[in-house]
């Protein structure tokens, strides 16, 4: 792992809301072609941390890397630099007004400016790789929950990211539904995609992660690989976290 280059460089980044710090001092590296999985208890400070790897929110102190590019120079350098993440949301976030094709299509279209044939051909190409081609003449609310996802997945897919963010990807969906996202995230895991996943899925941590993270209070308090991450964490915090969820 040491011998890849960085995707995503956190140096001690920090994050406010108000009075409330949401991340004190995190320092991370996730080497490309990585995959990790970031947990933690409610109000860790997970997601917020990997918001601000693409500038949905904005660190206030500390310095985050893309590729060796640093936010915060200019504008358009860092939409450039957020081109290269693609996330996933927990409530899926789709346009309820368009099909699952033009929700695909839009941002190849409008963002990237392709013509609208070459734009619908990538899109049925992550449908067809999120097992639901059948499903782009529908709307997203006449899709179950475990598709409207794989959409929200794909719809990711269609910018070309370097690194994939998912945060919680399950946690909206009902027990029968998770295996199916799973499985796709399975299968982007195995194709050498950059990763860095927010879950409480320990199963998939154990199954695709190269590390797991632990976060508690705003701060990393434990990182290894899944074997030795379960079998023998070296933090009460962790221990006890994992005995509540295990």
């Amino acid at each position: 792992m040491s011998a890849r280059n960085p995707a995503i460089e956190l140096e001690g980044v920090n994050k406010w809301f108000g009075a409330f710090h949401a991340l004190k001092d995190v320092t991370l590296s996730v080497a490309e072609g990585e995959r990790v999985v970031v947990c933690g208890p409610s109000g860790s400070g997970k997601s917020t941390m990997i918001r601000c790897v693409n500038q949905l929110e904005r660190h206030q102190a500390g310095e985050i890397r893309i590729h060796g590019r640093s936010y915060g120079r200019s504008a358009r350098e860092d939409e450039a630099i957020r081109r290269d993440t693609g996330m996933v949301f927990q409530q899926f976030n789709l346009f309820p007004h368009m099909t699952v094709l033009e929700n695909c299509t839009y941002a190849l279209t409008w963002v990237k400016q392709l013509p609208e044939a070459e734009a619908k051909r990538i899109a049925m190409s992550h449908l067809e790789r999120v097992r639901i081609p059948e499903q782009a003449p529908k709307y997203p609310l006449q899709l179950s929950g475990g598709q409207q996802q794989r959409v929200a997945i794909a719809r990711a897919l269609c910018m070309q990211p370097r690194i994939m963010l998912f945060d919680e990807p399950t946690s909206a969906l009902d027990p029968e539904m998770i295996k199916e996202v799973l499985d796709v995230m399975v299968e982007l895991a195995g194709s050498g995609m950059t990763m860095v996943v927010v879950t409480h899925e320990m199963g998939f941590a154990r199954q695709v992660a190269d590390r797991v993270v632990f976060m508690d209070q705003g701060e990393v308090v434990e990182q290894a690989p899944p074997r030795e991450f379960f079998a023998n964490p070296r933090f009460d915090r962790t221990r006890m976290f994992l005995s509540q969820i295990l």
